[in-house]
């Protein structure tokens, strides 16, 4: 069954050289949404402070805040690549990320080469994504460029290029940061009902986005976060009119 559970997590970044003056921390501050401390060992900053919630299967919970208020880096340690500093992360289920759909892409590497690249981050075994690799190849619309590189390929063939092979999986646990738009017209259609598909077979979506629409139309649960902090967690509705009624 899937399940996620944050007890008391921290989740800081320490930043070397630099030194403890006022105007700094301010600007830094500003800059990340995060609690920036100055100490001995350096500066570091505090992107997520003890936060503590639990998901269970069936919920679909939207992530509202400002930029740098810590909602993409809490998709990030869901998906394992930020390490708490401190408190406990406990996560059961297969995770897919539609974060950083392009992480792992080289450019020097051909479109084929990148297939198992990618695959192989996600998890899948060359077996596996060599039974998936014409539906990834007919997906993304390539053609005869998946044996080009891909520093040949304009964003577009890029982003479709990414997008097939991040979505060929159909992971218990789905987190996104925004609904993702790619390509052209007739190209988005298809990656919407792709990703449609995907969220309505998630036991469990997180997604963070700026579109008060899209939280209220797709989760049944919402969490408003502020420098790093959770600052609300409850109904979409009574979160967002507290989140869009702030400011």
């Amino acid at each position: 069954m899937a399940h996620i559970v944050f007890e008391h997590v921290n989740i800081d970044f320490p930043i070397y050289n630099a030194k403890n003056r006022s105007l700094k921390n301010k600007v830094m501050q500003a800059a990340t949404g995060g609690k920036v401390s100055f100490g001995a060992e350096g500066t570091v900053i505090r992107s997520l402070e003890d936060v503590s919630f639990e998901i269970k299967e069936g919920e679909r919970v939207g992530l509202v805040g400002h930029n740098g208020a810590g909602k993409s880096t809490l998709l990030r340690a869901l998906s394992n690549v930020y390490a708490p500093t401190a408190g406990r992360v406990e996560i059961s289920g297969e995770i897919g990320s539609l974060v950083d759909i392009g992480l792992g892409i080289d450019g020097e590497a051909t479109g084929r080469e990148n297939i198992f690249i990618r695959g192989a981050l996600l998890g899948l075994k060359r077996k596996e994504i060599e039974q998936r690799f014409d539906e990834i190849v007919e997906f993304s619309e390539l053609g005869e460029f998946i044996n080009m590189p891909v520093r040949t390929y304009s964003s577009g063939m890029h982003l479709r290029l990414a997008f097939a092979v991040a979505t060929i999986i159909r992971p218990e646990i789905l987190l996104m940061d925004e609904w993702l738009s790619v390509g052209d017209a007739s190209f988005n259609e298809k990656a919407e009902a792709r990703l449609n598909n995907l969220v309505q077979s998630s036991r469990i979506l997180v997604i963070a986005s700026h579109s008060r629409e899209l939280i209220e139309r797709t989760c049944n649960r919402a969490m408003w976060f502020e420098h790093g902090r959770l600052i609300m967690d409850g109904q979409p509705s009574e979160v967002c009119n507290a989140y869009w009624g702030s400011y």
